[in-house]
């Protein structure tokens, strides 16, 4: 395997839409390798685990290889292997879930509505 810079890579294999936002992700200190922070320049290799934060999600991915260019979405795995956890994946679908969502047109909640709005936050540990 060739080696390539961090931030190419990220986003050859979809991790980013764009080698800027990659780029921008390294400046943050948002992608670790091997557990340390990397500048977007850092060559990465092939065995070397990256720890990706996009959003709320700490997504872990170990490289394989690295793509001519950017891949197409089936041939990913190819190049990367998925080491996240799948209580990860349930752990931001869950904050994802939080919110109350209403459908447009059907007003605020009735006092009745808000009591099982209530009941159903207490049940899954929701505070206020």
């Amino acid at each position: 395997m060739e080696s390539v810079r961090v931030d190419k890579w990220l986003w050859m294999v979809r991790l980013f839409k764009t080698r800027s936002l990659a780029t921008e992700a390294c400046n943050a200190g948002k992608i670790k390798l091997n557990g340390t922070n990397v500048k977007p320049a850092k060559t990465v290799k092939s065995e070397e685990v990256l720890e990706v934060h996009i959003g709320q999600l700490v997504k872990t991915v170990k490289v394989l290889d690295a793509p001519k260019s950017r891949v197409g979405a089936p041939l990913v795995p190819q190049y990367c292997e998925d080491l996240t956890p799948q209580e990860e994946y349930d752990r931001v679908r869950m904050l994802n879930m939080r919110f109350e969502k209403r459908d447009r047109g059907e007003g605020r909640p009735t006092k009745r509505d808000r009591r099982q709005i209530d009941y159903i936050k207490n049940l899954y540990g929701e505070e206020d």
